[in-house]
C-alpha cells in the first residue's frame, strides 16, 4: 500500500516538474536531442524559480521543507532560485485546527484537561508542524503540534526523491551531482529527526543548559509533562523577529551587538559544545528589548564530532590569520574542495570571500576577471558539501546572512578572530604549527643526509647512458582529446578548402557543392570546439553588495 502511494506520488511530482525539466533539457540542447545550448538570462531563471516555488507549495509539506533546504544550498541551485525559495520560510499554510486537535489529544488527552486555556489560532506555521499558545498552571506556553498524517506522506515523498535524484544527476556536473546525493541523504535524515519531538526536546534542553550562564541568549524550557512524540510544549518567550530592523531601531536595540551575540552563540555551539541549533533563519530567531537573543524551533539541530570540530577550528584560524594556503588546505581536509582544484584561482576566490566577509567593497572588474578564470579552468567549479559538514556549512551561511541583515558593515571575521583568541584556539594553533615545523625540519635534515648517495647513483647512470625518464599524462578532463580533435579538424579544413577550389575549376558544380558543404561543416565543428567553455555560468553575487543594491532599489 505504501509503495503504491509512492508510485502515485511520483506521477504527481513528475507532472509538476515536467515543464521545468523540459526547459532545462532545451537549455542543454535547443531541440532536446540535438542543437546548441540556449542562453538563459537571469530574468528567465527568476521566472522558473517562481514556477518551482509554486510547485513546491502545491506538492505540500515535504517539498516545502525541501525548498527551504534548497534555499540555503548555492552549490546546488543558481542564486536566482536561492533568492526566490527563501520566501518559503514564511509562506507555509496552516493545517485546520480540527485535524491538529486529533493529534494533540491522542498524545495528551482532552485539550481542556491538559491546558488551562488554549488559543486555537496558530501563531506560526511550519512545513511539518505548527505552534499554538496556551496556559499551564498560569504560565503562558507554546505548543508545537505535528501535522496530521505527515509521517506517511513524508515517507512516500522520500521514496520519490530517492528515485528522482539519480535521473537528475545524469544531467548535471560531477560536483553538483555530489552535492545532490549528499543533499538527499541530509534531507532524509533531518526531516525524520525534525518529526521526532522527543529528540527535539532533548536537544532543546541540552543546548539550553549550555547557555544557562549566558545572559545574552535565551532558550525556552521544555514542559515534559505536556510533551510527547508529536507534541512539544515549551516556555513561551516573546520577542521581535530578528530581521525586523525597523522595530529593533524603535526599541533602541544595538543591532551590531545582536549580530555579534548570534555569531558568538553559534561559534560556541559548533566549536565548543558540539551540539547546535541548525535552522537559524529569521523566523527562528527573535530579539528582546534589552538585546537578548531568543532561539526557537530546535527540530533541525545537529552534532559535530571532535574531528569535524578540529577541522572547523583550523579553517577559522586560517581565515583569522588570512592565510590563504591554510584555508585551501583546511577546505580540502574537510572534503569541501577538490584536491585537483586550481589553487591559484581558488586563492583569488577566497580573497574575495574574505573581503566580502569583512564588509569591504569589491571592484566589479576584479570579480568578472576571477569568474572568467574559473570558467576557463579545465575543472568544473570544485566546491561541494559533504554530508557530515552540510548542516554546519549551511548554518554558517545563514548566520552570516542574518548578521549582515542586522548590520551590513558587520565584520564576521573580526568577531570570529576575537572569539578564537579568547578561547585560546589561535595560541594552540601556533604551538601546533611550531611542533609540526620542528618535525618538518628534522625530516628535512634526514632527507638531506640520504640525498647525496642517491644523486651520486643517478649521475653514474647518466655517465653510463643508462638514465631514463618516464612521463605519464593524466587527462581526466579530455584536454589532450580536445586538442587532438582541433588539430585533425584543422588539417581536414586546410585540405578541404583547396580541394573545393580545385573541383570548382576542374569538375562539375554538384561535386563542388558537396565538397563546399563538407568544408563548411568542418569549419563549423572547428569553430564550435573553440567556443566550448566549461565551468560555472552564474553571475557572481556577494551578500553585502546585493543587500545594498536591493535597499537602494
Amino acid at each position: 500500500m505504501a509503495l503504491l502511494r509512492s508510485y502515485r506520488r511520483f506521477v504527481v511530482v513528475a507532472w509538476q516538474f515536467l515543464p521545468l525539466v523540459w526547459g532545462y533539457l532545451r537549455d542543454r540542447r535547443r531541440f532536446v536531442l540535438f542543437g546548441g545550448q540556449r542562453r538563459v538570462t537571469s530574468e528567465t531563471r527568476v521566472e522558473r524559480a517562481q514556477r518551482l516555488l509554486d510547485s513546491l507549495l502545491t506538492l505540500g509539506p515535504t517539498f516545502i521543507k525541501l525548498g527551504q533546504l534548497l534555499s540555503t544550498r548555492p552549490d546546488v541551485l543558481p542564486p536566482e532560485y536561492v533568492d526566490v525559495l527563501t520566501e518559503l520560510q514564511d509562506r507555509v499554510p496552516p493545517a485546520d485546527w480540527v485535524d491538529a486537535r486529533v493529534v494533540l489529544e491522542e498524545e495528551l488527552g482532552p485539550v481542556e484537561d491538559a491546558f488551562d486555556d488554549f488559543d486555537t489560532d496558530p501563531v506560526s506555521g511550519a512545513s511539518l508542524g505548527q505552534v499554538y499558545t496556551a496556559e499551564v498552571d498560569g504560565e503562558r506556553v507554546a505548543v508545537k503540534v505535528r501535522r496530521p498524517g505527515i509521517e506517511e506522506l513524508v515517507e512516500a515523498d522520500l521514496r520519490v526523491i530517492r528515485w528522482t535524484v539519480p535521473l537528475i544527476a545524469r544531467f548535471v556536473g560531477e560536483s553538483r551531482a555530489f552535492s545532490l546525493e549528499n543533499l538527499t541523504d541530509e534531507f532524509a535524515k533531518t526531516i525524520r529527526e525534525e518529526m521526532d519531538y522527543v529528540r527535539e526536546a532533548e536537544m532543546l534542553s541540552e543546548i539550553g543548559a549550555n547557555f544557562a550562564d549566558d545572559p545574552n541568549v535565551v532558550v525556552p524550557e521544555v514542559y515534559e509533562t505536556h510533551s510527547g512524540g508529536r507534541v512539544l510544549t515549551m516556555q513561551y518567550i516573546p520577542g521581535t523577529k530578528i530581521s525586523d530592523v525597523d522595530t529593533l531601531d524603535e526599541q533602541g536595540v544595538d543591532r551590531s551587538a545582536v549580530a555579534e551575540t548570534v555569531e558568538r552563540a553559534y561559534l560556541k555551539m559548533i566549536i565548543d559544545d558540539g551540539v547546535f541549533h541548525a535552522d537559524p533563519h529569521p523566523g527562528n530567531l527573535a530579539v528582546q528589548s534589552d538585546g537578548t537573543v531568543v532561539f526557537y524551533d530546535f527540530g533541525m539541530s545537529g552534532r559535530v564530532d571532535e574531528h569535524v570540530q578540529n577541522t572547523i577550528v583550523e579553517f577559522y584560524v586560517a581565515v583569522a590569520n588570512q592565510d590563504i594556503d591554510a584555508i585551501l588546505d583546511a577546505l580540502i581536509d574537510m572534503g569541501t574542495l577538490s584536491p585537483e582544484a586550481d589553487r591559484a584561482t581558488m586563492a583569488e576566490v577566497m580573497e574575495l570571500a574574505i573581503q566580502d566577509a569583512r564588509g569591504e567593497n569589491i571592484e566589479t572588474y576584479r570579480v568578472q576577471q576571477i569568474v572568467g578564470k574559473v570558467e576557463d579552468t579545465i575543472y568544473e567549479f570544485p566546491l561541494r558539501l559533504p554530508s557530515n559538514l552540510a548542516l554546519v556549512l549551511r548554518v554558517a551561511t545563514v548566520v552570516e546572512g542574518v548578521c549582515v541583515t542586522l548590520d551590513e558593515e558587520f565584520d564576521f571575521i573580526s568577531v570570529a578572530t576575537e572569539y578564537l583568541t579568547e578561547q585560546g584556539y589561535r595560541e594552540e594553533s601556533i604551538r601546533q604549527f611550531a611542533t609540526e615545523t620542528a618535525e618538518d625540519v628534522r625530516e628535512s635534515a634526514q632527507s638531506t643526509i640520504r640525498l647525496a648517495p642517491k644523486i651520486e647513483r643517478a649521475l653514474d647512470r647518466v655517465d653510463r647512458d643508462d638514465f631514463y625518464v618516464r612521463a605519464d599524462i593524466e587527462d581526466g578532463d579530455g584536454v589532450v582529446d580536445r586538442l587532438a580533435r582541433r588539430i585533425v579538424l584543422g588539417l581536414v579544413l586546410a585540405t578541404s578548402v583547396p580541394t573545393t577550389a580545385l573541383l570548382y575549376v576542374t569538375a562539375d558544380l554538384a561535386a563542388t557543392g558537396v565538397s563546399a558543404a563538407f568544408t563548411l561543416l568542418v569549419a563549423a565543428a572547428l569553430y564550435r570546439s573553440f567556443k566550448e567553455r566549461r565551468g560555472i555560468r552564474a553571475t557572481p553575487q556577494f551578500t553585502r553588495q546585493n543587500l545594498r543594491e536591493r535597499r537602494r532599489e
